[in-house]
């Protein structure tokens, strides 16, 4: 069910921002300007100015609790994996708006549409069912990040508010808030999240693109020191007890749903070799 709903909102965006965005926008262009250099002498000698593009340094996180290590490399892993469905959602977006300005008539644009729903569909289906619940989660945040949207908005434009409504009490079941904003300036995950994609486009392990919203990164940074400094003494010794009992369940959960298919296909070989 919860991948049904990612999916369904992943697919409806082209849908939505085309209802939000169907007239285009100009922006300004500067015009080329020449420069007159800049010089300063030093010991008699001139040398020239030349003004570089900023680049945002960043020191990695010091963790001083091992649970939010543990945490921090288990959401790495989740964004690498799910970084370029919401990067494509926007670029699709992105070039669903400017086709749609060129076209004059509105059955022209409700055709396109269409054909960008259906390749989205076809192309990322199979693949978004892998997602887990957590996987999802990010995916809605770094939609939201991309777009400027929240999945339940654009499920709104599509749909009627109630079908919307629907939707979010069932991806609450299932610990999926479809109303979720990205926040990195006041959410620890959100926060995580932010770092992560930093470093992996720093490191060009993974392709930039700017995001949709406003916020500022050192502000989230200055929230995760106070947060750090504030943990309890047994903070890890509980956070890990209780993640060590998840992952046991979730082992004994596994190996009953594998005996269960092997004692199925075990049934199916005998029925077969019967005939």
């Amino acid at each position: 069910m919860i991948n049904k709903i990612i999916i369904i909102g992943l697919v409806l965006l082209g849908s939505a921002f085309a209802k939000a965005q169907t007239t285009p926008t100009t922006l300004p262009i500067e015009s080329d300007t020449i420069q007159t250099p800049q010089y300063f002498f030093i010991d008699g000698d001139s040398l020239s100015a030349i003004e570089l593009d900023r680049v945002m340094l960043l020191q990695s996180l010091k963790f001083d609790s091992r649970y939010e290590n543990i945490r921090y490399q288990i959401i790495k892993r989740k964004v690498k994996k799910v970084w370029p469905y919401a990067k494509l959602a926007a670029e699709r977006l992105t070039e669903l708006d400017r086709r749609l300005a060129s076209l004059e008539y509105e059955s022209d644009k409700k055709k396109y549409t269409k054909i960008v729903q259906r390749y989205v569909e076809e192309e990322f289906t199979a693949e978004l069912k892998k997602l887990t619940t957590t996987e999802g989660q990010i995916l809605i945040k770094l939609l939201h990040r991309q777009t400027g949207m929240t999945t339940f908005e654009l499920l709104k434009q599509l749909r009627s508010g109630w079908s919307a409504f629907w939707f979010k009490n069932a991806a609450s079941l299932f610990d999926i808030d479809l109303k979720a904003e990205y926040s990195p300036e006041t959410n620890i995950e959100d926060f995580y999240i932010e770092d992560v994609l930093l470093n992996e486009f720093k490191k060009e392990t993974l392709e930039e693109q700017a995001p949709a919203i406003d916020y500022d990164y050192f502000k989230g940074r200055t929230a995760w020191n106070e947060y750090e400094d504030n943990l309890p003494k047994d903070y890890d010794s509980i956070q890990l007890a209780e993640r060590a009992r998840i992952r046991k369940e979730y082992l004994e959960k596994k190996a009953k749903e594998n005996e269960k298919k092997r004692r199925k296909l075990e049934r199916k070989r005998r029925r077969a070799s019967k005939q």
